[in-house]
């Protein structure tokens, strides 16, 4: 007996394209803990859409912030890998380490790491300029937009010892995103406050991150950070992932 064609709606589809791998990363090295106590760092895990925020978990010491600096090229790994995309950044079976200022990556530290003796305008036009080179005309108006879009653009003549907790977080994260970098990285942000600012910059850092929608990795020992910041999380525990 002929079997009649499916309608075009019941047609079978071509399978959907597998999601896009953003971050491929496997490092390793030998670290130093409190109390001079030695352990490998030995950290593997990916990240693909739709997971656009990813955070670092664990406890103090565990390897969270080793594995960012790594990522970043602030730390050299013995072996391993970290892929951005279709990027290899560094690939020690492959001899690739690309130099940190290479990397188009934004690190927020922990303390924001802000120039004290610089103004709001300075911070972000030294971070603008390459080593020893001139200041990009491009730049100038970058840096003007992420003053206005951070809402700091009445404080760049202002120091950042003038500047209140939430004004230096979104100069640190202005710094950060200066030289249009394909992924930010955010150590402990919150880490030094206390409960109450702490609950107001969360709110306001989520802000900033839907405002960007570039890809982020954050280190963080606070679930409530996890919650509100991250759409999922690797837990890390003396070096290595336990939990996905």
């Amino acid at each position: 007996m002929m079997q009649a064609a499916l309608p075009t709606s019941m047609a079978l589809s071509t399978p959907a394209p597998a999601p896009s791998m953003w971050l491929d990363v496997h490092v390793q090295c030998q670290l130093v803990a409190p109390q001079n106590r030695h352990f490998l760092l030995d950290v593997q895990f990916q990240a693909a859409q739709p997971v656009r925020r990813l955070a670092l978990v664990g406890p103090s010491g565990a390897g969270k912030s080793a594995t960012l600096l790594a990522m970043a090229g602030l730390l050299t790994p013995h072996s391993g890998h970290v892929r951005v995309g279709s990027q290899a950044l560094f690939d020690r079976a492959s001899n690739i380490d690309i130099p940190a200022r290479q990397r188009r990556i934004g690190f927020v530290f922990q303390h924001y790491a802000l120039f004290a003796h610089m103004t709001v305008q300075q911070n972000l036009e030294f971070a603008a300029r390459r080593l020893g080179q001139r200041m990009p005309e491009s730049a100038r108006q970058r840096i003007a937009n992420l003053l206005r879009q951070f809402d700091i653009a009445a404080l760049a003549s202002s120091y950042p010892r003038h500047l209140s907790g939430g004004q230096q977080q979104r100069l640190a994260l202005a710094r950060a995103l200066v030289h249009l970098p394909q992924l930010l990285l955010l150590d402990e942000p919150f880490a030094a406050l206390d409960t109450a600012l702490r609950l107001r910059l969360r709110a306001e850092m989520a802000d900033l991150l839907q405002s960007v929608q570039i890809p982020v990795v954050l280190v963080t020992h606070d679930e409530s950070d996890v919650e509100v910041l991250a759409d999922a999380a690797v837990r890390i525990e003396a070096g290595r992932v336990v939990q996905f």
